[in-house]
């Protein structure tokens, strides 16, 4: 099954993946995984990336390209994978439809988690993250710490990252609507896009997907 994940941020596309591929067997391949995985490889595109990301550069779409059609040929994807982050805009969808073609493979299912803007700023900006160990996040609303502020595992101080500001995610959401969201007409008319409510507890948004993955 060969999966692509869309939504804004805060949809939940990154959870929904990690579940999802345990319960499909399936790898959950991130654009920005893909790129932090660059910097520690030695090879003649890690190398070209390194340097791209070394100037500040955004890396252009040929060279996410070459990326993506590396990490999709590996074994553990041959029977089928779930993009997250990729593709943002048509030319980047226009590519995987032709790196899929070339591998005898086509797009299962495009699966668009949908949650209003607000909704998205007040599950983004309610993140807090521990001082001390940056893989400690609570939420102010769905998963608070015991004491205001304060870190239950280590005692460290939480903080509001500043990507994670309100300002700062209304922008973000605002590049999706403008750059990603036509895609959903691409995919929408090759009969690829499936709509599953976001706005859900987690375990119920998982078996949306799977109900409409299943109908497929």
């Amino acid at each position: 099954m060969y999966l692509v994940m869309m939504g804004v941020q805060g949809a939940g596309k990154g959870t929904q993946a990690a579940v999802l591929k345990d319960r499909l067997n399936i790898p959950h391949i991130t654009s920005g995984g893909l790129f932090r995985a660059m910097k520690d490889q030695d090879t003649p595109l890690a190398r070209q990336v390194q340097d791209i990301m070394a100037r500040g550069d955004l890396v252009p779409d040929d060279v996410t390209i070459q990326i993506v059609r590396e990490r999709i040929t590996q074994p553990d994807a041959k029977a089928g994978f779930i993009l997250d982050g990729f593709p943002r805009t048509r030319p980047q969808a226009e590519a995987l439809d032709a790196l899929m073609a070339d591998l005898g493979q086509r797009l299962t299912a495009v699966v668009f988690l949908s949650i209003s803007d607000e909704e998205a700023v007040e599950r983004i900006s309610g993140r807090q993250q521990c001082s001390l160990d940056e893989k400690h996040i609570y939420h102010k609303l769905y998963n608070p710490p015991q004491v205001a502020g304060v870190c239950d595992i280590d005692g460290g101080k939480l903080f509001t990252r500043e990507d994670d500001q309100p300002e700062s995610v209304r922008k973000r959401i605002a590049s999706f609507h403008e750059k990603t969201r036509p895609l959903l007409d691409y995919y929408a008319e090759q009969g690829l896009l499936v709509e599953v409510s976001a706005d859900k507890p987690i375990e119920e948004v998982t078996e949306g997907v799977l109900r409409v993955l299943e109908s497929r």
